[in-house]
């Protein structure tokens, strides 16, 4: 087991430095290979840890590559934990990025930064990998920084245009501000536990009080909220689409907005001490997964209406954390990876056949034209829309069940987004395969052409997922279903209420009837429009004008400020103080210049004189 764990991190590691170091001598099907390979490569070793793992008995095994730091009381460790959780995640997570890897070989083929693409990439996976790994909360906070940083690097991909620039920044800066969140966690944590380690914290979580638990499951929010993108913090992830397809896939389906659901279900037992903490948590998720999928409803860029998708799935997730479905999360999560990932290579393939084009509006009609992405980019659209028997059904519907045990208004919030989701979804998947042909302008009288084979092949893998990935946690599948694996890893919470299994067929009939509502409504709105301002309300395609409120409250009054200090402050009262010593120096160095005549005279008269002073001192003293 350790020299597999120590695989599946090390190889996206060594395909980063392969690539840094000689990747500049290499041709671009050289830096693919290696770069693909090495991710393919970690895929393989995790698979083989997940059999090892099912075969051994207590189901966790710690790997100590090495001691990185012992300071006082803190021992860190560089560790990894191999645990049905972290072996989960790592499974889609290099299996999803080995896909993206290989598309992005034809995908990004000709840019001038190829190597600059993979090499971000590989260690994009590595970071993430890193991050659900390790054995303790410091090294998972630097794997946390590190895709942090990767997603900087690829989203502002792109520098030279001022909008990926702007995106690469926002996305920086709204993680940092989430943290904030992670760290004071940890120092409240080491505080009272006087550790980091994952398991050493599981075992004395008892010891928390029921304040201190509940400051620590707001705080990990807050950083779940930066990294996973919910509310407050969830409006960088669609200017993020500013980077490369790829890169979008990439951070949607396998690795950065999933870091933060994952955080909150690894930090399960501490979250079962804290019934308020965790009621927030799914108010969070619910409310995010409902006003970003309004959002989506308006939006004219395919890739963006896919990104408030993702935002809104997220909070999908964040709501069964909160109800303490983390197993429902977990397979919604995996599910999630597979479609999409699917839809959004599948935008990919679109928008390459038309040049570069994402506006949804110079679409139309083009199921003829490619063969391969519109079958797959169906299936996508099904799966997330919550049909059945595809894979989305299963998960959502889980986190819909649960939610319904817990609370029934939490419940209703969820169900009204899996209307919005088939609805928003239904529209985007009409006016880009069907209507009329309004892509003629776009590609300057030429057909669209479907994409290669390294990009058509990963979406008739993720096509096949998306279609069997319920077959994961099917309902009456409980012997050997993902649920059951993963239960070992949570905190236990005891559910408020058990449902029948004519209320469980019951609610399952109302998820199908809620996707078909959806579908039904877009199909019959968008069937002969382009546009309509009576249904794209300009609220939701303002995103709820979120930006400019955030513009109004932060952004404007520090520019303000910051302006003032520029013009007032440091000009008159930071210049002003320097210069004011400064002028006290060279006034008082005037005055004693004066003294300094050059005249041996006058220094010969002033020896007597303090002479003389001095003796009438002493005399003075002894009279």
């Amino acid at each position: 087991m350790a020299t597999l764990a120590t695989l599946i991190v090390l190889l996206p590691l060594v395909g980063f430095l392969y690539v840094l170091s000689s990747g500049a001598h290499q041709s671009e099907r050289a830096i693919g290979v290696v770069a693909t390979g090495v991710v393919a490569g970690s895929f393989v070793a995790a698979v083989a840890a997940f059999f090892v793992l099912i075969h051994h008995a207590s189901r966790e095994v710690t790997v100590h590559l090495f001691t990185w730091f012992d300071v006082g009381s803190l021992h860190v460790s560089v560790a990894l934990l191999v645990d049905p959780l972290s072996v989960t995640m790592c499974l889609f997570v290099t299996g999803i990025s080995a896909l993206i890897h290989l598309y992005s070989t034809s995908y990004m083929h000709a840019e001038k930064d190829f190597r600059k693409f993979f090499l971000y990439l590989n260690l994009f996976v590595f970071s993430m990998l890193v991050l659900v790994l390790a054995n303790n909360l410091v090294l998972t906070f630097v794997g946390w920084e590190g895709v942090g940083v990767c997603s900087y690097w690829l989203v502002s991909y792109y520098f030279d245009r001022d909008a990926a620039a702007s995106a690469g920044k926002k996305a920086f800066l709204y993680n940092r501000v989430g943290d904030v969140g992670l760290l004071y966690a940890m120092f409240l944590l080491f505080s009272h536990l006087h550790t980091l380690n994952y398991l050493d914290v599981f075992r004395r979580v008892g010891s928390l009080s029921g304040s201190t638990a509940t400051l620590v499951v707001l705080a990990l929010l807050l950083g779940a909220t930066g990294k996973s993108a919910q509310i407050p913090l969830f409006n960088w992830l669609p200017d993020a689409m500013e980077g490369p397809t790829p890169v979008s896939a990439l951070i949607h389906a396998a690795t950065m907005v999933t870091a933060g659901v994952y955080l909150l279900v690894r930090m399960s037992p501490v979250l079962t001490l804290s019934s308020s903490g965790r009621l927030t948590i799914a108010i969070i998720g619910g409310a995010t997964a409902f006003v970003a999928a309004t959002i989506a409803t308006a939006q004219k860029d395919i890739k963006k209406v896919l990104a408030f998708s993702t935002v809104s799935q997220i909070g999908y997730m964040v709501l069964a954390v909160g109800v303490g479905a983390y197993g429902a999360a977990i397979f919604l999560m995996v599910a999630h990876a597979f479609f999409k990932a699917l839809l959004f290579l599948g935008s990919g393939s679109i928008i390459h056949s038309l040049h570069g084009e994402q506006d949804l509006r110079k679409m139309g009609a083009l199921q003829r034209f490619l063969p391969l992405t519109y079958p797959t980019f169906l299936i996508g659209w099904l799966a997330i829309s919550g049909v059945p028997p595809f894979a989305g059904f299963w998960a959502k519907g889980d986190v819909l069940t649960n939610a319904y045990s817990h609370d029934k208004l939490l419940w209703l919030l969820g169900l009204a987004t899996a209307i919005l989701t088939a609805y928003y979804m239904t529209r985007l998947f009409v006016l880009t395969f069907r209507g009329n042909e309004r892509f003629r302008e776009v590609t300057e009288g030429h057909d669209p052409h479907e994409s290669p084979w390294s990009m058509t092949l990963p979406l008739l893998v993720l096509a096949v997922l998306a279609v069997l990935g319920g077959l994961l946690d099917l309902p009456w599948a409980h012997g050997r279903s993902l649920a059951t694996f993963l239960a070992p890893t949570f905190g236990y919470v005891a559910p408020t209420s058990a449902l029948s299994t004519l209320t469980q067929w019951g609610l399952a009939v109302v998820d199908v009837a809620a996707a078909i509502i959806g579908l039904a409504a877009a199909m019959t709105i968008w069937r002969d429009r382009v546009s309509s301002d009576r249904y794209e309300k300009t609220f939701f395609e303002k995103v709820w004008y979120w930006d400019d409120a955030y513009d109004a409250m932060v952004g404007r009054p520090l520019t303000h400020a910051a302006t003032y200090a520029d013009r007032v402050v440091e000009p008159r009262v930071l210049d002003g103080a320097v210069a004011g010593v400064a002028g006290s120096v060279r006034r008082s160095a005037l005055g004693l210049r004066k003294v300094q005549s050059g005249f041996a005279r006058h220094y010969a008269l002033a020896m007597v004189l303090g002479t003389a002073v001095v003796v009438v001192y002493l005399v003075a003293r002894v009279g």
